[in-house]
């Protein structure tokens, strides 16, 4: 089998610090093409990586050799994207939020299925050492009963790091439709299911404006969670955190798991009998300079076509992360804990 034929719709920043740079360094990879409806930001990046430019996805899914897509486009566009790319016999890699809906999820997974293609969703905090480390003790027992969790993801806003800036789509809810919880909560309740190995069946939460102006869109939120087996903790998810924070906390009847708090150890795992171990592995992912750069999101939906195996975040784990998310949004807006046992079942 030659390289894997790949292009990429959408240019702004995930492709240029993730997709991009993470394909072009992949030994099984030749990217194909890029499409961007800014043509000189297309054109920049096809000349960087010898692909061809484009402004219409319809012309890039036309290209007969083309294997796999990137779908790295604002929110609103991932579903009807990615089902046009599937039907067009192409392997999908889609960005996170996989949706805006449920319903738009289903039709994503069906039309993978219908076509035979892989669908991946973009969750990359599963591919993070110290959170695969967690989840190997968690799953000896090494913690014993898990009783509760506190996880974190905040940062200043997408304003410090967007392509457009403040006046990128993530401030407008026509193309965003949810803020930090869609950007940064929809991570943590991935990977609290990852971790936790169950699903999250009640939720309450408050999903607020709060710190930028002239948006209807959320830039803060506060959730309580509660899994099938009973375990409960918080998720805050912010854009208005001058101090980036990416930690999630784990207490178990043996001990505790304190994953990316502590700038050296990216793991500290605090024991009942007093013993304490400190791990130092590979940092999370950053688009800052010296940093992590591999999300290791792009080689596993690589490996997944190569080796005609499962991915392992498919559009099944991607809806039951998204579904979290929606009921958190129903709970701030209905003012009451939502179950969501049902939608759960719908998904096994």
């Amino acid at each position: 089998m030659g390289k894997l034929k790949i292009g990429v719709i959408g240019c702004g920043t995930i492709a240029k610090y993730r997709h991009l740079p993470e394909y072009d360094a992949n030994p099984e990879v030749e990217l194909v093409a890029v499409c961007d409806l800014e043509p000189e930001r297309a054109e920049a990046y096809a000349e960087q990586y010898g692909a061809k430019a484009l402004t219409d996805y319809n012309e890039l899914l036309q290209i007969e050799e083309l294997d796999a897509v990137s779908v790295c486009l604002p929110n609103y566009l991932h579903a009807p994207v990615t089902i046009d790319a599937l039907n067009a016999g192409k392997h999908v890699l889609c960005e996170k939020p996989m949706a805006t809906s449920r319903e738009e999820a289903e039709q994503m997974i069906e039309a993978a299925a219908q076509n035979g293609k892989k669908l991946m969703i973009g969750h990359n905090q599963r591919f993070v050492a110290a959170h695969k480390k967690a989840k190997e003790l968690i799953s000896s027992g090494a913690i014993g009963k898990i009783y509760s969790f506190r996880t974190a993801f905040g940062h200043a806003g997408p304003e410090g790091w967007s392509v457009d800036g403040r006046d990128s789509w993530f401030f407008r809810k026509s193309e965003a439709f949810i803020g930090a919880m869609g950007d940064l909560g929809v991570h943590k309740t991935d990977l609290l299911r990852f971790l936790l190995g169950e699903e999250i069946t009640e939720v309450g939460s408050f999903v607020e404006t709060l710190a930028k102006e002239d948006t209807d869109i959320d830039d803060n939120a506060v959730c309580i969670l509660k899994s099938e087996s009973g375990i409960i903790g918080t998720l805050a998810a912010s854009w208005s955190y001058y101090h980036a924070d990416n930690s999630t906390i784990i207490y178990g009847e043996k001990g505790i798991l304190r994953l990316e708090e502590d700038p050296e150890f990216s793991l500290i795992a605090q024991y009942t009998d007093g013993e304490v171990v400190k791990y130092e592995l590979d940092k999370i992912q950053t688009n800052d300079a010296g940093g992590q750069h591999s999300s290791h999101v792009i080689d596993a939906f690589v490996r997944s076509v190569v080796n005609n195996e499962e991915p392992p975040v498919n559009g099944e784990e991607g809806m039951k992360s998204l579904n979290v998310v929606l009921a958190a949004l129903e709970s701030s807006e209905t003012k009451v804990i939502v179950n969501t046992k049902e939608t759960i079942a719908l998904l096994q």
